[in-house]
């Protein structure tokens, strides 16, 4: 990593950039619309999205807020080209501290099915499977 790396929240102009990176990590799917996720993310007191700069650009990003009960890390995404580098791990740091500033006793995250190859880089941070089913309902109309 370089020295000139910073992590800072985004603001409401970031959101092209970040959208950009998400989609060119493959974390962007039909049915979320990226844009309205990092809005809303932005909206409220209990979640943000944190953003690495080097260089003058967002080079990764960590979605994280909390529910009250427990913290969720979200959108971790690293440039693929400065993958590699320890960005992600710092990304994932940075986000568990934004939740243990919020009194956040667990940390969570989901992993997607079509992105298995991201389980060993979380079990080399920690992260353990949870014998759990995570079940959905969506109360608006998901876009195809």
């Amino acid at each position: 990593m370089s020295d000139s790396l910073t992590v800072r929240s985004c603001a409401a102009e970031d959101c092209n950039a970040v959208v950009a990176l998400w989609t060119a990590c493959g974390l962007v799917v039909p049915w979320n619309d990226p844009a309205a996720d990092f809005a809303l993310a932005l909206s409220k007191s209990s979640s943000t999205v944190l953003a690495a700069i080097e260089d003058g650009r967002i080079v990764a990003t960590a979605m994280v807020g909390q529910d009250g009960h427990r913290g969720w890390i979200y959108y971790v995404a690293v440039d693929p080209a400065l993958q590699g580098r320890g960005l992600g791990r710092r990304m994932v740091a940075e986000a568990e501290g934004w939740l243990a500033a919020a009194g956040m006793p667990k940390v969570q995250l989901l992993v997607r099915e079509t992105n298995q190859r991201v389980l060993a880089f979380y079990e080399r941070l920690g992260y353990a499977r949870s014998p759990v089913t995570m079940m959905q309902k969506w109360l608006t109309n998901p876009s195809p």
